[in-house]
């Protein structure tokens, strides 16, 4: 029953990491269908910043707001400067957002090296925690509950604020909230940003817990679609759900029948699919 625990902690853990992932494609592919591939550059690049300033100053914490800021920082520009030229054109942000992915993991490649870094954990989450008879990683709890919150901001903001309402219009009818006086360009703008920073923190996060290595930036963006499209485009609730369920799968496939440990996570998914096309909770 305590191993049942574990693993159970184990695999919620692992789930919000991703969700913590899981955000920024949903708002920005699954609300405003920003094709961004880059976003995992952003949690890459986010965990190699948030090293630099933890060794610089010992702080996790500011080592955290300092990545998410200067991802969220570099979303913008990227917005501004290219992005936003080819919002109707898929294709062409496909390739784009491709080739900074490539750029920016050459680039991070070459400044941090091929070798794995870890940033330590926060004191007084550094040391275990007992669970019955069994040693456990107490910032895996910080994880879950970093998790929840984020969950519950942006519940509040998409669903309760004045900037969640005009995100909502201008998902459904860009032209009439435009032509309300709404600054669309500055809204997509805005929510582009937010999903960078969310993806720079994550890296941050998800430091402690399996490092920052190289090539990650593409493990990221494979499991965020994974999330997005199981979830439900644009559904922030859904992207939750998904990422739990993505993470709970992923630990008893690993601890089950390991030769099979993506076979467990892929199979609900497809089922998933075929059952309802629009995903756990996305619009039909």
């Amino acid at each position: 029953m305590t191993q049942s625990l574990v693993q159970i902690i184990s695999g919620l853990s692992c789930g919000m990491l991703l969700y913590l992932l899981a955000p920024g494609m949903t708002l920005g592919f699954g609300l405003l269908r920003i094709i961004n591939l880059a976003h995992g550059s952003y949690y890459l690049l986010g965990g190699y910043i948030g090293i630099e300033v933890a060794q610089a100053t010992g702080s996790f914490w500011l080592a955290l707001v300092a990545s998410g800021a200067a991802m969220a920082l570099l979303g913008l520009l990227m917005w501004w400067s290219l992005l936003k030229r080819y919002i109707s054109n898929e294709l062409a942000m496909v390739l784009l957002t491709f080739g900074f992915l490539l750029l920016l993991g050459d680039l991070a490649l070459w400044r941090f090296g091929g070798a794995p870094l870890t940033i330590p954990a926060p004191p007084p989450f550094d040391g275990p925690v007992s669970i019955g008879e069994v040693r456990f990683p107490s910032y895996r709890l910080v994880l879950i509950a970093a998790g929840g919150l984020v969950a519950l901001f942006l519940w509040w903001l998409i669903e309760r604020t004045r900037v969640g309402m005009l995100v909502r219009a201008t998902v459904n009818d860009a032209q009439m909230v435009e032509g309300l006086g709404v600054n669309v360009p500055r809204v997509m703008a805005a929510v582009f940003t937010l999903s960078a920073g969310l993806a720079g923190m994550a890296g941050v996060l998800g430091g402690p817990l399996i490092g920052v290595v190289p090539c990650g930036d593409v493990l990221v963006v494979l499991f965020a679609i994974l999330v997005l499209i199981f979830g439900g485009l644009g559904s922030v609730g859904g992207a939750l759900v998904a990422a739990l369920c993505v993470g709970l799968l992923d630990i008893a496939g690993r601890t089950l029948f390991p030769e099979f440990s993506l076979f467990a996570i892929f199979a609900p998914m497809a089922l998933v699919l075929v059952l309802r096309p629009s995903g756990l909770l996305g619009r039909a």
